[in-house]
């Protein structure tokens, strides 16, 4: 039965922890992370157990780590994945007779027993594991037994054989070459999905290589290349475009998503495919693709990767519109369908129908375009709405793709319920879109965050927190101002290890389309939108600051070691990160874009490494100043039209 144990009736393995329901789905870990392990295990009768955490790489075979007994039957042991690919892991245990009879050996010796017999039970029991004992540690056993086996000549604790009995060094031998042949093994064993940092930890850019040219001229990967060195600088380690393919021009959108396109409009990228290629092609406009591996490389050079979007859907112009029409939906007429969000219509989009009936070819073809673009160095993928298309797809093309290059990572961009999303991270998606762009009051973020970070969703869900997309321009940063874009920032990247912003971000653009809605006015999407990066009072200086905080403490590469402090102030927010060996960070935050706000902070010392008694230093490194502090309340005053956010280390 799946779950239960084999091979060894006297001993029960229950409450494998961590397991994903039931086994069904994959935890996740990342390379270099210690991986914890606990279960509960039992035994008929009063004999000591002993326990192993078994787990395999997928480029090696069984290891063994030592479990801890807890108290109260638990049991603990972990190991550090070292490469990324899916492991297994298990649980052993198993009756530890050495242990049990040298326990009862001392209860006897005290209380004057004669242990004649116990004795030469010990002296069997070393004999009979002698063999599986490395030659270099024999002599010591072989001692021993000698020892054990010798004439009575004294009583007690005088006896030698008894001083033999209990030697440690012949303890240590027997826990660490023991008698497995009863063992009791949890089946089946678990898969684990480790992957590298850059699943957990990176700063993301979006920007539209195209509008890197001027208001007539169309960008090109040369032009997007000249950009890379100051996207770099500002701490970024994640360039993202969106689909570079080739524009199909029928039912083309036009500026502002207008139903009629203009004969020098540009269209949406995310319209894929014309008579010059579909998904493993390149906009001749941008460029060839040798000109794409030029960008790529450049972007290695100064510490960039570059994610690309993978959008499984096609112009009507779409080579695929031809060759495979069986890949679409059809209308009873027999044409295909396009896209539809009712009242929406996106006649220049066809949606794919995973349902067809030659989806082997079409799941084929679609893991094609991957290998394609991983080919040419790409190793990050941004799926663009992973939520309406085929659940068996996903789970089938990143087991396929991990399987060969398993330092791919895919983002699910996926703002759909909270489950569904939750079950795309549980088929193999590598990180998630999440509601943060909507969590803006200190309610909202506290309660989302602890969900995040105090669920099971830790096991298999990792969030990336963009501030803004070329979809979503939010309320609050467009009636916010600068205030706001700071504030934001500052919340996406201190909050989640994963998190990025759009271009435009960091010049603080926030006009919408019209009131009530989070469309850009001039939206990128369907037009060129250059822009100077030189302009004064940009984000540029303080989004620097901000990611250069995130390389330099550790504690920012973590999702669960948020802690909240107590602040009397609703409009202030105030978290701590910590980190093995480092200063742990604090941040207080003023959420209020308009202006000052001030409250008592009631600090959790612990948390902080703090003394209730002694006084502490704190650093604020945007200001650069440092303060000396005593006790857990603290007052803090800040004027959000000037620096929002202390972010703290603290010198205890």
């Amino acid at each position: 039965m799946t779950g239960e144990v084999e091979g060894g009736a006297r001993v029960v393995i229950t409450n494998l922890r961590p397991r994903l329901d039931c086994g069904r789905y994959r935890v996740k870990a990342i390379e270099g992370d210690h991986f914890e392990v606990t279960a509960d295990i039992v035994r008929d009768g009063p004999d000591l157990l002993q326990a192993s955490l078994r787990y395999r790489s997928p480029s090696a075979g069984w290891a063994d780590a030592p479990m801890s007994h807890l108290g109260n039957d638990s049991w603990a042991g972990g190991f550090r994945p070292n490469a990324p690919g899916i492991w297994h892991y298990t649980v052993q245990a198993w009756t530890d007779h050495f242990a049990t009879w040298r326990r009862d050996l001392f209860k006897r010796v005290d209380a004057g027993q004669a242990v004649d017999l116990e004795l030469q039970e010990g002296a069997l029991l070393l004999e009979k594991r002698l063999g599986a004992v490395p030659v270099e540690k024999r002599k010591v056993v072989q001692a021993a037994i000698d020892a054990l086996q010798a004439p009575a000549e004294l009583r007690g604790w005088d006896d030698p054989r008894a001083a033999a009995a209990v030697d440690e060094s012949v303890a240590a031998i027997m826990a660490g070459h023991p008698d497995r042949a009863e063992a009791a093994t949890f089946q089946p064993a678990l898969e684990l999905n480790v992957e590298r940092v850059r699943a957990r930890f990176g700063a993301w850019y979006e920007f539209f290589p195209r509008s890197t040219g001027t208001d007539t001229e169309h960008g090109t990967f040369a032009t997007a290349a000249e950009r890379l060195s100051a996207i770099a600088g500002m701490g970024f380690d994640v360039v993202y475009l969106p689909p570079i393919h080739p524009i199909g021009r029928t039912h083309r959108k036009g500026k502002n998503n207008a139903l009629e396109a203009e004969p020098d409009d540009v269209g949406s990228p995310w319209a894929i495919g014309s008579e010059e290629g579909g998904h493993t092609a390149v906009d001749p406009k941008l460029g060839s693709i040798d000109d794409f591996d030029l960008f790529v490389g450049r972007a290695r050079q100064v510490g960039l990767e570059v994610a690309l979007d993978f959008a499984i859907q096609c112009s009507p112009d779409h080579p695929w519109a031809t060759e495979h029409p069986e890949w679409f939906h059809h209308r009873p007429d027999g044409t295909i369908k396009y896209a539809e969000n009712p009242p929406k219509k996106y006649q220049d989009i066809y949606p794919i129908n995973f349902a067809t009936e030659d989806r082997v070819a079409l799941w084929n073809e679609l893991k094609k375009v991957l290998e394609f673009w991983i080919s040419h160095g790409v190793e990050i993928f941004r799926v663009d709405n992973p939520h309406t298309k085929s659940f068996p797809f996903w789970e089938w093309v990143i087991d396929e793709i991990r399987a060969q290059h398993p330092n791919v990572i895919f983002l699910a961009e996926a703002f759909t319920r909270p489950k569904v999303m939750g079950v795309l991270a549980k088929l193999g998606f590598s990180q998630s879109y999440t509601y943060f762009t909507w969590r803006n009051t200190k309610f909202e973020l506290v309660e989302y965050m602890n969900e995040l970070v105090h669920s099971d969703m830790v096991l298999y869900f990792r969030p990336n927190f963009f501030t803004n997309t070329q979809d979503i321009l939010h309320e609050y940063l467009q009636q916010g101002g600068p205030p706001a874009f700071k504030i934001r920032l500052v919340l996406a990247a201190l909050l989640s290890p994963s998190y990025g912003v759009y271009s435009g971000y960091e010049l603080f653009e926030r006009v919408a389309v019209h009131e009530g809605s989070e469309e850009y006015l001039d939206s990128e999407k369907y037009e060129l939108r250059p822009r100077d990066f030189g302009a004064p009072d940009s984000l540029i200086p303080f989004i620097k600051l901000v990611n250069e905080v995130r390389r330099q403490n550790a504690a920012a590469a973590e999702l669960t070691n948020l802690r909240w402090h107590e602040v009397d102030n609703e409009a202030i927010v105030a978290w701590s990160k910590a980190a093995p060996g480092e200063q742990p960070l604090l941040v207080v935050l003023n959420l209020n874009p308009s202006g000052w706000e001030e409250a008592t902070l009631h600090l959790d010392l612990g948390a902080l490494g703090a003394g209730e008694e002694q006084p502490f230093e704190v650093y604020d490194i945007v200001k650069d100043t440092s303060y000396v502090w005593s006790g857990r309340s603290q007052y803090v005053a800040l004027d959000s039209t000037d620096d929002p956010a202390h972010i703290f280390l603290v010198k205890a």
